[in-house]
């Protein structure tokens, strides 16, 4: 028999479907040849730092760096119930093959071979690689399975990734978390993302409002001169111009072309949905991920704008059932769809770009939830628009000369809307919200007709007062472009390879684990950096913080996964480690004095605390996620989780937990199966918290 092992068990019963498997089991579908089982996202990870030495339970400077001989995996606690199903399946005697079903890209292979590698499983195994979820993509994609080494170069970048993640993140936490007695968190690609945050929020409050001038003369259209920085010598010019005649010395007259923008991928689909509705990176890539489930668009994470040669035909056909079935673009026809833009093989690696499937024309689109029916109305709106006429433009720039000074004037005026329209059309259908401007009428920005050689009588000139414009914070939007750009002086050439703060897939998460360890916050669309944040920043290096260092690292695991890189996954790992090893090295030794603990940017006064530690005797205080013992780097470890089995616990009943070893009784816990209980919260023997159940009567 064949296993089929899928990453989701959503996955798991669609591919299940396909090949006809409907005997439900515990975990796992099985029928005929196959038996299809998931592995519910991550199953096992690379192993904690106690899974290797117990005294690794502790914070202590002293047993820093960590640095792993060689690697263990560990299953995750939440997940042990189906690894061990998952584990038996491939332990299994009846089963011959495997066929690896995860999600086909770095992370969804490493989902696979965790799982595979712990179990000591030695069978073979084939690659299901498919970047759809219809019918006939999985049935496609069986028939052209491949052996799993063949993308052995993706599972090296992704466990060097994720070593490199683990290396730098337990590391620099536990430095920074013992140097300054705070629960720190320090990341690869974290630290550089909250540090252009915190930069940008530096910019705005340095940002100093002075003004500037410039003349304009009205000659039935607006002509400017250069800016002037005091306001003296603009005055000047504009008393010598006033009322004078002012003549057309330069006319240029320009055709140009805007091309119609490119199909999605990740980012840029996070992108404008975060100006358009205002989802977050998180929540769009989550409504992708079920509309890819529901097979309704193909796979989301990815980097491509591109599709492949032979998809011309498929994608023509989309286009009209786009226009049929997606309320946003009914009525939009593209009489001659220029499919043939669209693709460019050498920039589709692992998957194309986002595109709608045929399943929209069966599915009942208007049962989706909210979100999901704006995702897939974007996707399908930007298929309209990519493969629609140009837009052509003239574009008009003229030299008025008075008083012997040349004042500019621009303007353009629309030869044919082309993409434009349908796109502008499309966006006022599913825009909601209000601060995402619409395009201004760009024919109002017209000059009238003028010619070279015209003279204005009697000109009328003022001094116009203007500002620059300050820094804005930054928005879901705008943090996705500044991480795809970091790296990069331009990329606007496609020919430039983009580096980036971690990748299409990541980022979203990235973000999210910002605001989760407060970090940074949102405030409506925009995104700033708390104080804790600022203060982080303020005490790390330059080597943890640097978005082109971190940058050129993602290129690096970009080239290992393709199989070009000058550097082995080993030799990055070993780059990584020394960098570590530096980093202890120079750092471990610079705490805030012990004489003066004001010094310390996350100092607490000892009144904060809710009471003593039980373990050491030290004060206990509340922390974001928790109330711990503040005993730095002595430390014994003992804490008390603010959310326990779905239940917040406030820091009354922490407290009392302190004083009496058991809170009161509380209601709205939740069980692994849904189910609602009440519970006294206790100190167990070895200082760790548990439940204890009330007695019927």
């Amino acid at each position: 028999m064949k296993l089929v092992v899928a990453e989701k068990p959503s996955v798991g019963r669609t591919i299940a479907a396909v090949l006809g498997v409907s005997e439900k089991k515990n975990g796992y579908i099985e029928g005929g040849d196959y038996i299809v089982t998931w592995c519910r996202g991550h199953l096992v990870e690379p192993a904690m730092p106690e899974n290797y030495d117990e005294k690794y339970k502790f914070r202590k400077i002293e047993d820093l760096p960590i640095i792993p001989e060689k690697w263990k995996l560990a299953v995750l606690k939440d997940s042990a119930d189906q690894y061990k199903i998952v584990k038996g399946l491939m332990l299994d005697s009846r089963v011959t093959e495997i066929v690896s079903a995860t999600d086909a890209g770095r992370e969804g292979e490493c989902i696979f071979r965790y799982v595979y590698y712990l179990t000591g499983c030695k069978k073979p195994v084939l690659r299901l690689w498919t970047s759809s979820l219809e019918e006939s993509a999985i049935r496609q994609g069986f028939a052209g399975l491949k052996p799993m080494s063949a993308y052995d170069n993706l599972f090296a970048a992704g466990f060097a990734r994720a070593k490199a993640d683990w290396l730098i993140g337990m590391n620099g936490s536990r430095l920074f978390s013992c140097l300054y007695r705070s629960n720190l968190s320090v990341g690869r690609v974290q630290t550089p993302t909250l540090a252009m945050i915190v930069q940008r929020d530096a910019d705005i409050q340095n940002f100093v409002k002075k003004p500037y001038y410039v003349v304009e003369l009205d000659c039935g259209f607006k002509a400017s001169s250069d800016r002037f920085d005091e306001k003296p010598p603009a005055e000047m010019l504009q008393e010598r111009c006033n009322g004078q005649s002012a003549t057309v010395t330069a006319l240029k007259r320009e055709k140009k072309t805007e091309n119609p923008p490119k199909l999605y991928d990740l980012t840029s689909l996070q992108r404008d949905a975060n100006r358009m509705f205002g989802y977050t990176a998180k929540e769009t890539l989550d409504y992708a991920q079920s509309l890819y489930e529901a097979q309704l668009i193909t796979y989301p994470r990815t980097d491509s704008n591109y599709i492949t040669t032979d998809m011309e035909q498929t994608v023509t056909a989309l286009v009209g059932k786009v226009s049929e079935h997606i309320p946003a673009a009914s009525g939009i026809a593209v009489p001659n769809p220029n499919v043939k833009r669209l693709i460019n093989d050498k920039k589709v690696s692992d998957h194309h770009a986002i595109l709608p499937t045929d399943k929209i024309s069966v599915k009942d689109l208007a049962a989706l939830p909210i979100g999901e029916k704006n995702i897939l109305s974007l996707v399908s709106a930007r298929l309209i628009a990519a493969v629609a006429e140009p837009h052509l433009y003239e574009a008009v720039s003229a030299e008025i000369t008075c008083a012997d000074t040349v004042f500019r004037a621009t303007g353009r005026t629309v030869l044919q809307p082309g993409w434009k329209a349908a796109d502008r059309q499309m966006r006022d259908r599913l825009k909601t919200d209000k601060t995402d401007k619409p395009e201004q009428d760009e024919n109002a920005a017209a000059l009238p007709p003028i010619s070279e050689g015209q003279t204005f009588e009697n000109v009328p000139a003022v001094v116009a007062e203007r500002f620059p414009h300050p820094p804005k914070p930054f928005t879901d939007d705008t943090l996705l472009a500044a991480m795809e750009r970091a790296g990069n002086d331009s990329y606007e050439d496609d020919g430039t390879e983009k580096k980036g703060l971690g990748t299409p897939a990541t980022r979203a998460a990235i973000i999210e684990g910002l605001l989760k360890r407060e970090y940074i916050k949102r405030t409506g669309k925009q995104i700033f950096p708390t104080e804790k944040g600022k203060q982080l920043i303020r005490i790390v290096p330059e080597s943890l913080k640097s978005p082109k260092t971190t940058a050129e690292w993602e290129t690096v695991l970009q080239h290992i996964e393709r199989g070009n890189s000058d550097v082995s996954a080993e030799q990055f790992t070993q780059q990584i480690t020394e960098q570590t090893r530096t980093l202890i090295r120079d750092y471990s030794s610079t705490a805030p004095a012990e004489s003066k603990p004001e010094s310390n940017p996350f100092y607490q006064k000892a009144d904060d605390s809710i009471g003593k530690c039980p373990k050491c005797g030290k004060p206990v205080r509340e922390y974001p996620k928790s109330f711990s013992c503040t005993s730095g780097k002595d430390g014994c470890g003992f804490v008390i989780w603010k959310t326990m089995s779905g239940k917040a616990i406030t820091a009354a009943q922490a407290k009392k937990l302190l004083e009496k070893g058991k809170t009161d009784l509380i209601k709205g816990f939740t069980s692994k199966a849904g189910k609602a209980f009440s519970a006294y919260v206790i100190l167990k023997p070895d200082f760790t918290t548990g439940f204890e159940f009330p007695t019927r009567k």
